[in-house]
């Protein structure tokens, strides 16, 4: 079998520009260039589609769980395959298998098993994102307020140790729990921290980036929110240039009047991106799952503990795309950006990721022109096909 692969047949997005008449060629799981279809190379395989889209893969740094498993309920990496092949149908081909507030226990298994997912090259697998336990009690949203604790030296030595044999962490914090100090040193050690679950002060927001927190955990949800006289989180995240922020765009979590404020607000080159915040049922026709001992239900496009708290989204990420063009009425290649581009942005490592670009990782989704998935590659495979 060739090496050089040759994707014709679908009009191509790279990220910034169409492409017609044009194949996206693929050597060794990277994109080794867009050319025309009259100037393919004769050594290359061809894989002809019918019709339809290529756009770069979607990146999703929120992933509680998928395909009937809840990452806090088996932290293993047998959860993290299982997990990035559900999300791998919706089009995301790079997410982070999410932690909720646990136990300093599962919180080394659920590293534990991230470092060996690396290993072993799990498709689709980015890293973790450990959200909690180092939160506000004030906004705990679904977080088990039992679990929730200020960080101590061996919380910060874990995680720092984590940061460092993970290829990507990012660490939810809240600014008021966790110390500029501690902040810094996460950032120094490579986490991404990200300001979430908070209720912390516009200033004190704002001192938790200076330390070098670049990033808040679902913009407006469980978090201070932009008042006149204080402008809390909400206001510390889209006035800060440096800041990006994951956005839960189902319509319930945030309202559409809310996105597009915020859309119009954020100051750049920091950008607001979109993550699911999936828990176990994406992939599934799950009712009711667990977390923490506690019932949550699926109804009406949402999850919820019985008391009404929103428990995560029952969401997937081509939904999130649909739902701010059609609902916000962005740009469809400015949606794409935000479910690959920004989110690489965001972490660091949008030189290989988040568009097609020459020598960019071969992540990329077949679209039909109605936005259906209809495949999805990580690295030039096919792992998944309608």
């Amino acid at each position: 079998m060739s090496q050089l692969l040759a994707f014709t047949g679908a009009r191509i997005f790279d990220g910034n520009a169409w492409h017609d008449g044009s194949a996206l060629l693929v050597e060794f799981g990277y994109v080794a260039g867009i050319v025309s279809t009259d100037a393919l190379p004769d050594n290359a395989e061809r894989h002809a589609l019918d019709g339809g889209m290529l756009v770069p893969g979607f990146i999703d740094l929120q992933v509680n769980g998928g395909g009937g498993v809840l990452f806090n309920n088996a932290p293993t990496v047998e959860s993290i395959r299982t997990i990035c092949a559900a999300h791998a149908q919706f089009g995301t081909t790079a997410l982070l298998p999410t932690l909720i507030t646990d136990t300093a226990a599962v919180n080394i298994e659920a590293i534990a098993a991230g470092v060996e997912a690396w290993k072993q090259r799990v498709p689709g697998f980015l890293g973790l994102h450990l959200e909690g336990p180092h939160l506000s009690l004030a906004r705990k949203g679904t977080h088990d307020p039992a679990l929730i604790r200020p960080m101590d030296a061996a919380d910060l030595a874990r995680t720092v140790a984590a940061a460092h044999d993970l290829p990507n962490l990012l660490c939810t914090v809240a600014a008021e729990t966790v110390t500029p100090q501690q902040v810094a040193a996460l950032a120094g050690a490579g986490a991404v921290v990200s300001i979430g679950h908070s209720d912390a002060s516009y200033d004190v927001t704002n001192a938790a980036f200076a330390a070098g927190a670049t990033m808040a955990t679902h913009l407006f949800n469980a978090m201070s929110q932009l008042g006149n006289r204080e402008p809390g989180v909400v206001g510390a995240v889209l006035s800060n240039p440096n800041v990006f922020a994951g956005l839960i765009a189902d319509g319930i979590h945030v309202h559409p009047a809310a996105i597009a404020a915020a859309l119009r607000a954020k100051v750049g080159p920091g950008r607001i991106f979109l993550v699911t915040d999936a828990m176990s049922q994406t992939g599934t026709d799950l009712k009711t799952l667990t977390l923490n001992g506690r019932t949550i239900t699926r109804a009406d496009g949402a999850l919820r503990l019985a008391d009404g708290t929103l428990a995560g989204a029952d969401l997937d990420m081509i939904d999130a795309i649909t739902f701010m063009v059609d609902h916000i009425g962005l740009d469809f290649e400015e949606v794409i950006r935000m479910a690959s581009l920004y989110p690489a942005e965001a972490m660091g490592i949008a030189d290989t990721y988040g568009h097609l670009g020459h020598s960019a990782v071969a992540n990329f989704v077949h679209l039909s022109n109605e936005r259906a998935v209809r495949s999805t590659w990580i690295g030039g495979e096919a792992v998944w096909s309608a």
